[in-house]
């Protein structure tokens, strides 16, 4: 043990890169899911961590005449928290955390109740290494030895070979990997999870200068392209012309919680009822990114997909955009206004909502939020509909007017008194306590129904009730699964990713409608039953009484779900089949993916509704 000890001391710029190195490898395999379909997949596995964490170890000696002990440990540690935020950050989100994130910390759930149910007891093993470590270099400079340096050209240069060697072999797999920012996932499979980091900031320094760089012919391709964009009508055009908007988005609400039950009771007694009444589409997909509920508001008000990173909320709010709230008050003379019992700078939304065109934004400062009413993020769901209904009332018509709910919140805590329906009886905590938070939200909407019918609202206002993105993330998917007893494949966590959509006016017949399509197009259906000409739209909405139930919807990691087919963790499904197949048979589809989430970038980051009228 002496001599292993001695060994390590005296190599410790190799035993540090080799511990973090071994580190990378095991948490990248074990914790982050990662596709390995070839050899060259086990090759990018191994040796793509190396070159990057070699010049990072490097810094500690490369600009000095000898080895830094306090740098090399500030380092050893540095990189360590960056393995372990990646981590925590994918158990709930499946994604890895980018410089915007971290920017935007105070959005993504902080600490607290959310957090600690992500920690495991496992976690202590990848902080163990570093006690070793640093025992390694302060025994040494207690005993007023210098730490052996490598040396420094040839290090340097094995260093970047090996990144160069990393970046080769990733485009002979993929030879898109380097224009799909998005596709976080296979960046960090193919690059590794520190060059990853590398190249998400890059892209961060590229954003203000497309900007700059943009024109008008940069809007004038983006508006070439939708106006050939699919604009069929159906026969229910216009049937909600002049009525009132009120949209509700329901807090992490998956559409699989619609009509089951739980020891014979309906989690969503409610909804399952108002469906009857109502338009019910039963495959709409979450498209959702980093920006979870204000990438659901994004869409829905824009019509265009979510950064590939952070939030447009809180990276482009200056921009100029052609919001629902804008095209409302040009052709109908609606006002729109925001109703939230969370405080009005989280995400931003204070300054967001006024570039977005909303009048007024009743947020945490307008209610009567304590103790006893409110739980997570803030007021629960019954008190907060009963609170809005004065200033409601007060609106002046016609009016659009968006809820957003909260008490459904990851981690899915409720008071006792509060709980409607027992808790699921599965191996996933969190999904158990998920039904009676859901359960808490649909007894919220009934009461708000009530209470408009009571106050005569009721009967002229057109009803959006959507889920805002997924609930149970993929790390507790398997007591979703055993609740619905159903195998945990691809197409069955692609099928869980469904969101509610309800639409609903008084007097109307039930229908339900299962062509597929996503968040984004709730804005163009919106605007077809309000009368409102589709050719007055720039967005990559499509009116689902009418969309092409073969056009792909579009996620934002570059995967897609069509009619037939379904590009998942860059393997090509057939949906019939629920078989891997030719990676051609999805080639058509990515084509379409690319040149939308490109086109909407573009449109985002160039502020191109600067330059259309």
């Amino acid at each position: 043990m002496k001599k292993i000890a001695a060994y390590l001391s005296n190599h410790i710029i190799a035993s540090t890169v080799i511990f973090l190195w071994i580190k990378t490898v095991l948490v990248t395999l074990f914790c982050f899911d990662v596709t390995i379909v070839s050899w060259l997949d086990v090759v990018l596995l191994i040796i793509s961590p190396i070159g990057t964490l070699m010049l990072f170890i490097g810094i500690s000696f490369l600009f000095s005449k000898r080895v830094h002990p306090i740098s090399l440990m500030v380092i050893y540690v540095l990189v360590t928290g960056i393995l372990y935020a990646n981590l925590l950050y994918y158990r709930f989100y499946i994604d890895f955390v980018t410089v915007s994130v971290l920017l935007q910390l105070n959005n993504v759930g902080g600490l607290g109740p959310s957090t600690v149910e992500l920690l495991s007891p496992f976690d202590i093993l990848i902080f163990i290494d570093i006690f070793v470590v640093g025992f390694l270099i302060f025994s040494m400079r207690k005993k007023r030895k210098q730490l052996m340096m490598p040396g420094k050209k040839k290090y340097a240069l094995s260093g970047l070979a090996l990144i160069a060697v990393t970046i080769g072999l990733s485009v002979l797999q993929n030879p898109h990997i380097l224009e799909t920012e998005y596709n976080r996932e296979q960046l960090v499979d193919s690059l590794g999870l520190y060059n990853y980091q590398i190249v998400n900031m890059i892209y961060g320094v590229k954003a203000p200068i497309e900007k700059a760089l943009s024109n008008e012919a940069d809007a004038q391709a983006v508006n070439s392209y939708i106006q050939n964009n699919d604009k069929e009508q159906s026969d229910l055009f216009g049937i909600a012309k002049g009525k009132n908007v009120v949209l509700i988005s329901l807090e992490s609400t998956q559409n699989f919680v619609i009509n089951e039950t739980v020891n014979r009771e309906e989690i969503t007694p409610f909804l399952n009822d108002l469906i009857k009444d109502s338009y019910y589409f039963s495959n709409i997909y979450d498209q959702t990114a980093q920006g979870k509920t204000s990438d659901a508001e994004f869409m829905v008000d824009t019509g265009l997909y979510p950064m590939p990173s952070g939030s447009v909320f809180v990276r482009r709010p200056e921009n100029n955009f052609q919001s629902l709230p804008l095209i409302l008050k040009e052709n109908g003379d609606y006002k729109a206004y925001t109703f939230h019992g969370n405080d009005a700078e989280f995400w931003n939304r204070d300054q967001m909502y006024r570039t977005l065109g909303y009048e007024h934004f009743y947020a945490k400062q307008n209610y009567d939020v304590t103790e006893e009413n409110s739980i997570n993020y803030g007021i629960k769901d019954i008190p907060f509909f009963e609170q809005s209904m004065d200033d409601l009332a007060a609106l002046p018509e016609p009016y659009m007017a968006k809820f957003i709910t909260l008490s459904n919140h990851f981690p899915f805590l409720l008071d006792e008194e509060d709980q409607m329906i027992e808790q699921a009886d599965t191996e996933e905590g969190v999904v158990n306590r998920y039904v009676t938070t859901v359960r808490y939200e649909d007894a919220a909407l009934k009461r708000f129904f009530e209470l408009l019918k009571e106050q005569g609202m009721y009967e002229d206002t057109l009803f959006v009730i959507y889920g805002d993105h997924y609930g149970i993330s993929k790390k507790y998917e398997k007591g979703v699964h055993e609740l619905l007893g159903q195998e945990n494949t691809p197409l069955n966590h692609l099928n869980l990713q469904q969101v509610p959509l309800i639409i609903h006016m008084s007097g109307q017949k039930g229908r339900i409608i299962d062509t597929i399509g996503g968040e984004i197009d709730i804005r163009a259906t919106i605007l077809h039953l309000l009368g409102i000409s589709p050719y007055q739209q720039t967005s990559f909405s499509h009116n689902l009484f009418s969309r092409d139930k073969d056009k792909p919807v579009i996620f934002r990691d570059g995967s897609m779900v069509a009619r037939d087919y379904a590009y998942l963790d860059n393997l090509c499904y057939d949906r019939n089949s629920e078989q891997v197949v030719e990676g051609k048979k999805c080639s058509p589809y990515l084509d379409t993916v690319r040149k939308e989430l490109q086109l909407s970038d573009d449109i985002i980051m160039g502020d191109l509704f600067r330059f259309i009228d």
